[in-house]
């Protein structure tokens, strides 16, 4: 087990940029190709929880509060703990999969297709935004650290004026909004993975978290999209049929 989970872009966008990734060394390389292997175990382990309330209806507060608690022990898990802490993340990962489920059942029941398209809008979006803050000059988006935490808190107040208000508008600018600030935090998460590795915290369990709640905050909020999208189309038909 050990065995398997052992782990510089230039200023232009060519292919030697690419091919070489001189600013990046290779420790940190191999990092990044343990956090994407353990980001796509998460997934699976996702994948299998939504699932499981599609065949057993478990999806609820209790499970997402399973969620929190195991990424919280996951978080202040120390780094040496390897085994505990990739059990963890299967585990948070399989609970909010589950929790997810609720959500992956009202896409089922109205367009299967929906799930595929999202998921491959994902992971295109995903690599496209991974992929850039990897070549970008190192350093050049950690900025974007204190402005996305404020826009998560104008998310926050969104979400709040939304269930008081059962506003159509203010959902709506929370989904699209939402959607860009995760957009972002999957650049600017991919950039604070590298420089965490070259100070030597090279902690890829924890670090996968990190991008498996990016990748599924966009997954959801592209199924919900597409929900509305499909909502609207069906209200058509009816006017004019």
């Amino acid at each position: 087990m050990d065995s398997f989970f052992q782990s510089t872009p230039s200023a232009s966008w060519s292919y030697d940029s690419l091919k070489n990734l001189r600013e990046i060394s290779p420790v940190v390389q191999n990092h990044l190709k343990l956090v994407y292997l353990t980001l796509c175990c998460a997934l699976a382990s996702a994948a299998v929880g939504s699932y499981l309330h599609i065949l057993f209806n478990i999806g609820g507060l209790l499970t997402a509060l399973g969620f929190l608690g195991t990424g919280m022990w996951l978080i202040f898990s120390p780094p040496q703990e390897e085994r505990k802490k990739f059990g963890l993340l299967m585990v948070s990962a399989l609970l909010y999969g589950v929790v997810l489920g609720l959500l992956v059942e009202v896409a089922i029941e109205v367009n299967p297709s929906i799930l595929v398209t999202a998921f491959v809008g994902t992971a295109i979006a995903f690599g496209c935004f991974s992929g850039a803050a990897i070549i970008a000059k190192r350093r050049e988006f950690l900025f974007l650290g204190g402005i996305l935490s404020s826009c998560v808190t104008i998310l926050l107040w969104l979400g709040i004026a939304t269930i008081i208000f059962g506003s159509s508008l203010t959902y709506t600018v929370e989904l699209y909004f939402g959607l860009v600030v995760f957009l972002g935090y999957i650049v600017f998460d991919t950039q604070y993975i590298i420089e965490r590795g070259h100070n030597g915290d090279l902690d890829y369990v924890q670090h996968a978290l990190l991008l498996f709640t990016d990748f599924v905050a966009v997954f959801a909020r592209i199924v919900e999209i597409m929900l509305r999208k499909e909502e609207n189309e069906r209200k058509k038909r009816k006017r004019s049929s």
